[in-house]
């Protein structure tokens, strides 16, 4: 079951309250209070869950040090503020506002500190469903994942733009609670995590780009109303995510998500004009559209008139 809960540590907690609630948000772990007489009156957590994903943001408000094995999960500690310093399997790892830490499945890890200062947007994703994605975006399953992300490269800043904009959602937003949107937001979050975080490789020497591009619009125009991720069309084609997007880059100017975009106005154009929808909403719905407001300034742009309009002349 998807969900979006926000949670807040209500009234004066102790350690173990404050410490119970991140648990159960997040991961797991050992707490303890790096000064002596420090109280957890500041201590805060929020969460959105989406599937195999969950978005925290987390604040203690004093400084703390933290154990934690990540059990069945990769954690993604972004600081928001402050110094996080990390012992990662061994390696120290110390991200400030601009970096990421990356901590592994099932290995110990040791927070050292967790300044008092330092809260952080925290992104856990299941190891299998991460694994998975690997390989459809990557197409090596056994890629390493470096234990800390630039967020000032381009790709980097992407993704955390879109992880901030999921987890700035309204509490009862009812699409992040649907769970087939949950699910497809997962798969996004977690591909443009690969995309930013593993190196491109130049060795990959699959299919020719133009067969790959063929196979892809054939799939999208088959079925467009599919809740379709950029994995699952490269999936569709048995390459990469990268060897995708480089293919139609190359040989058709646009993003697959773009060429998607136009398939599917072009099925509700149709729709419309053969009158087999009773309303343009159930015609966009049809054809995949999932954000109307978006889906008619898409319409006019491409056609020149309003989908409405179409619907009325025909």
């Amino acid at each position: 079951m998807s969900q979006l809960q926000q949670l807040s540590i209500p009234g004066d907690p102790d350690w173990d309250a404050a410490s119970d609630a991140v648990s159960a948000a997040y991961f797991p772990h050992v707490l303890r209070p790096r000064v002596a007489r420090s109280t957890a009156t500041e201590a805060d957590v929020a969460v959105t869950v989406l599937g195999p994903l969950r978005i925290a943001r987390i604040g203690w408000g004093a400084e703390v040090s933290i154990h934690s094995d990540h059990p069945g999960a990769y954690g993604i500690n972004v600081p928001l503020n402050g110094v996080l310093e990390t012992s990662v399997a061994g390696h120290s790892v110390v991200s400030t506002s601009g970096s990421a830490t990356v901590n592994p499945p099932d290995t110990p890890t040791d927070i050292t500190r967790w300044s008092s200062t330092c809260t952080i947007v925290g992104v856990k994703i299941d190891r299998d469903f991460l694994h998975h994605e690997m390989c459809r975006v990557t197409g090596q399953p056994d890629t390493s994942i470096p234990d800390q992300l630039d967020l000032r490269s381009p790709e980097g800043a992407s993704w955390f733009r879109l992880v901030q904009s999921i987890a700035g959602q309204p509490a009862d937003d009812p699409l992040l609670a649907n769970p087939l949107v949950a699910e497809q937001l997962a798969g996004s979050l977690t591909d443009a995590f690969l995309l930013a975080a593993v190196p491109d490789d130049r060795g990959d020497h699959l299919l020719p780009r133009p067969r790959i591009v063929t196979r892809v619009l054939d799939a999208l125009r088959a079925d467009p109303a599919r809740p379709w991720t950029a994995a699952d069309m490269a999936e569709s084609a048995g390459v990469s995510v990268r060897r995708l997007q480089e293919g139609f880059r190359q040989y058709v100017g646009k993003t697959p998500r773009e060429c998607l975009t136009e398939i599917r106005l072009a099925a509700v154009h149709d729709d419309l004009m053969r009158g087999t929808s009773a309303s343009v909403t159930d015609a966009a719905m049809k054809a995949g559209f999932t954000h109307t407001g978006r889906f008619a300034a898409a319409f006019r742009q491409r056609y020149g008139v309003s989908p409405s309009a179409v619907l009325r002349e025909r």
